[in-house]
C-alpha cells in the first residue's frame, strides 16, 4: 500500500536487539548537481549521536561512475556535513571487482573522468581507451569536420586485440563512442578490419548505469547513461538485426548492486544479521524497481530450504556465483519514494486508479520486465528527512 502523508519527527535512537541498514541515493536525494537538498543535512544530522557516529549502518548507493570511491567520500563529507567513509560508497561500476573472469582481458573502456585508473583499482590489469582507439586509427572517428585528419595516420604502435567492453557511463563525445563501439563490436575486438555484421559471437559488454534519466540543476531530468544505451543498443539492431547483449548490467535497479551494498552494510554491523534495509531513492525505475527486486531476492533465500555453499545470484543481465559469506542475510528490505528528484509528485502512480502501471512510459531498462509491484514503493515521502524520520518512527517501535 503507498503511504501519501508526511511523518512527523522521531525521538532519535539506537536500537537494540534489532539493527537496519540504511541506502541512500545521492542525485535527487541528497544533491541536486552540485547543491545541497536542504532537507540532506538535517536527515542526516538525526542518524548520527553527539560524536557524529552513524546510529546505523548507512551506504551511500549512486549510479555514478566517473570517479573514485574516496572522491565521492570526500565530496558527500563535505557537502552533507558528516564523516563518510569510502566503505560507505557504492558507485555503479563497484561489483565490477568481483568480475575477477574478466581481470585479465583486454578491455576497452568508454565514459569519462579516469576511467583507466577506475579499471585498474577494479582489477582489471590491460586497459584500452575511446581516445586511444582513435589515435590509433584516427579514419574512424569522422562525424565532427574539425578533428578529421588532415594529413595520412602515421604508423602507431598497435593496440592488443580487444576482449571485452566496459561501459561505465555516459561519454562526452556520444557519436565517437557510438562509431567505434560498434566498430570493436563488429570486427570482434580489431577496429581496424572491415565489419563483419553476421558475427556468430558477441564480445562481452559489462555495462554500469541504466539510469535513462537523472537529477541534477535544470527544472527538468536529463539524459543518463542508460539514454547512450539505448542509443547503441538501436545502432547494433539497426546494422545487425540483433539484439546486443550484455555480460552483466550494474548499478541500480541491478541485483548485484543491491548484494554488494548490503555486504558493506553488514560489516558496519560487524558482520551481524540486518533486520531490515530501507533504500531511500528518488527514481521508480532505478531505486524503487532495484529496492523491491532486492526484498522479493530476500524473501525466496527466506523461504529456500536447502542451503549450499555456493549458490547463483542472478541479477538484472547478469548472472555471478557467489560465496554464502557474500549473499545478503537481512531479512527485508523496504523502498521509501522521496519528491525531490525524478519522480513528479504531481503524475500519477502506478496503483492509482486509473493509471495502471502498464499504461506508463516505461523509462526502465530494455531487460527489465516491467511489474507493477516492482515499482510500487513501501512508502511515499516529501523529502529525505521525511524519510529518516519515517525509519527512526519504524525502528522505534520494535523497541
Amino acid at each position: 500500500m503507498w503511504c501519501r502523508g508526511f511523518l512527523q519527527p522521531a525521538v532519535r535512537h539506537a536500537c537494540t536487539g534489532r539493527q537496519a541498514g540504511v541506502l541512500f541515493d545521492v542525485d535527487g536525494v541528497l544533491l541536486r548537481g552540485g547543491s545541497v537538498i536542504p532537507a540532506a543535512q538535517r536527515a542526516l544530522r538525526k542518524l548520527v549521536d553527539r560524536n557524529n557516529n552513524f546510529l546505523f549502518p548507512v551506504v551511500f548507493v549512486t549510479n555514478a561512475g566517473s570517479c573514485q570511491r574516496l572522491h565521492k567520500a570526500q565530496q558527500l563529507s563535505r557537502l552533507l556535513d558528516v564523516q563518510i567513509s569510502p566503505e560507505q560508497v557504492v558507485l555503479s561500476h563497484s561489483p565490477l571487482h568481483m568480475m575477477k573472469g574478466f581481470h585479465d582481458k583486454c578491455v576497452l573502456v568508454s565514459g569519462q573522468g579516469p576511467v583507466t585508473h577506475i579499471a585498474h583499482t577494479l582489477g582489471f590489469q590491460k586497459v584500452v581507451t575511446i581516445e586511444q582507439l582513435t589515435e590509433q586509427h584516427p579514419l574512424l572517428d569522422m562525424v565532427d569536420h574539425n578533428r578529421r585528419p588532415t594529413t595520412p595516420p602515421s604508423p602507431l604502435q598497435s593496440l592488443p586485440q580487444i576482449q571485452a567492453i566496459i561501459l561505465f557511463g555516459e561519454p562526452v563525445r556520444w557519436e565517437t563512442n557510438l562509431q567505434l563501439l560498434i566498430d570493436v563490436l563488429l570486427t570482434n575486438g580489431s577496429p581496424g578490419c572491415v565489419h563483419d555484421t553476421q558475427l556468430s559471437t558477441q564480445l562481452p559488454i559489462l555495462a554500469c548505469n541504466m539510469d535513462l534519466l537523472w537529477m541534477a540543476e535544470a527544472p527538468s531530468p536529463r539524459f543518463g547513461h542508460g539514454m547512450f544505451m539505448l542509443c547503441l543498443e538501436s545502432v547494433y539492431r539497426k546494422l545487425t538485426g540483433q539484439e546486443l547483449q550484455y555480460e552483466v548490467l550494474l548499478g541500480k535497479p541491478s541485483l548485484l548492486t543491491y548484494q554488494y551494498a548490503e555486504q558493506l552494510l553488514r560489516r558496519q554491523n560487524h558482520n551481524r544479521t540486518l533486520s531490515t534495509v530501507y533504500a531511500v531513492g528518488d527514481n521508480l525505475m532505478t531505486d524503487i524497481y532495484g529496492a523491491n527486486l532486492y526484498n522479493r531476492y530476500l524473501a525466496q533465500q527466506r523461504a529456500a530450504t536447502a542451503t549450499s555453499s555456493k549458490l547463483v545470484a542472478q541479477g538484472t543481465g547478469s548472472q555471478l556465483t557467489m560465496t554464502e559469506e557474500e549473499l545478503a542475510s537481512a531479512a527485508r528490505c523496504r523502498s521509501i519514494l522521496v519528491c525531490t528528484g525524478v519522480y513528479n509528485p504531481h503524475s500519477p502512480l502506478p496503483s492509482d486508479q486509473n493509471s495502471g502501471v502498464t499504461e506508463m512510459v516505461f523509462h526502465g531498462h530494455r531487460d527489465l520486465v516491467l511489474e507493477p509491484d516492482l515499482v510500487e514503493p513501501s512508502h511515499v515521502v516529501q523529502d529525505v528527512e521525511a524519510a529518516v524520520d519515517l525509519l527512526l518512527q519504524q525502528e522505534h517501535s520494535y523497541t
